[in-house]
């Protein structure tokens, strides 16, 4: 996830939309049991029930929307015929219809998806559904819709799994963010709960394990809908270069690269590679 902060100050150029992606289709006819073992676990934990899904999915989509209007206020928002807002909607439409597999709530979650002019290299997607691209990460990297998949899959991944629930719970529960906590147990307004998580969602850091989670589960989310999971390996490679060859990346500030992301990808590319050649077909 990327910083507010970056949003207001980032040297952007561009124009301004909005995009509204709903999800739709019916779910695919694969098995709709994960296929890979480490992603198998429930989300339920003692930390999350103090936390109510749609307090923290409200947080998120009026984080999301602040975001949104002050980079449309500045024109930072390509438009919905921008060919690269076209090819972000498109693999979305293909990922969304196997999000519920992995959380019953996605069904009904009102899906947006995003791309803001800017140099960063970074994406995001809030509770709730609101995926937002930085042009930086596609220009940058120069992604194949394969990598985008994966980096979309990733983000989507934290979001179903309930990541950023379980660490504002965590981090109301140990003080960090009190004046959040408060809010959640009922000690004041929803809409200030909201506006107080928005800036925690964003800059969110998820521990190793909710990382590892969330690239299998991207993983296979992007296999499901046809994309190749050795794309995964490539994406991380890249991001590996780009923390070489130059510093401030936002999206590495909360997703650390490493030989170890790559191997447990690596081994697990040929768990999913089935449900990758079911989807995509004959070649």
């Amino acid at each position: 996830m990327c910083s507010i902060c970056a949003l207001r100050s980032g040297p952007w150029q561009g124009r301004r939309s909005f995009l509204l992606l709903a999800a739709g289709g019916a779910m695919s006819t694969l098995a709709a049991a994960p296929a890979l073992a480490q992603v198998s676990v429930g989300r339920s934990s003692v930390a999350r029930n103090i936390v109510p899904a749609d307090d923290i999915e409200q947080a998120g989509a009026t984080q999301y929307t602040q975001l949104t209007a002050e980079a449309q206020g500045k024109g930072l928002l390509l438009p919905d015929n921008h060919p690269q807002v076209q090819r972000l909607r498109g693999i979305a439409a293909r990922l969304i219809p196997f999000a519920a597999q992995w959380n019953s709530r996605a069904a009904q979650w009102k899906w947006e998806v995003n791309l803001i002019q800017s140099p960063q290299i970074n994406a995001f997607c809030l509770p709730g559904g609101k995926i937002a691209f930085y042009s930086g990460i596609l220009e940058q990297l120069k992604l194949s819709d394969d990598e985008v998949a994966m980096v979309m899959g990733h983000e989507m991944a934290h979001a179903l799994r309930e990541h950023a629930r379980a660490r504002v719970a965590k981090n109301a529960g140990t003080g960090a963010a009190l004046s959040l906590g408060a809010q959640i147990l009922g000690l004041g307004q929803v809409g200030d709960l909201a506006a107080r998580a928005g800036t925690e969602l964003i800059t969110l850091k998820f521990s190793r394990s909710d990382e590892t989670d969330a690239d299998l589960v991207g993983l296979e989310l992007a296999a499901r809908a046809g994309y190749d999971p050795r794309a995964s390996v490539s994406l991380w490679r890249k991001m590996a270069t780009a923390s070489k060859n130059q510093g401030g990346i936002g999206f590495l500030s909360t997703h650390p690269s490493g030989s170890d992301r790559i191997r447990i990808l690596e081994a697990n590319v040929p768990k999913v590679d089935g449900l990758y050649r079911a989807a995509a077909g004959p070649r």
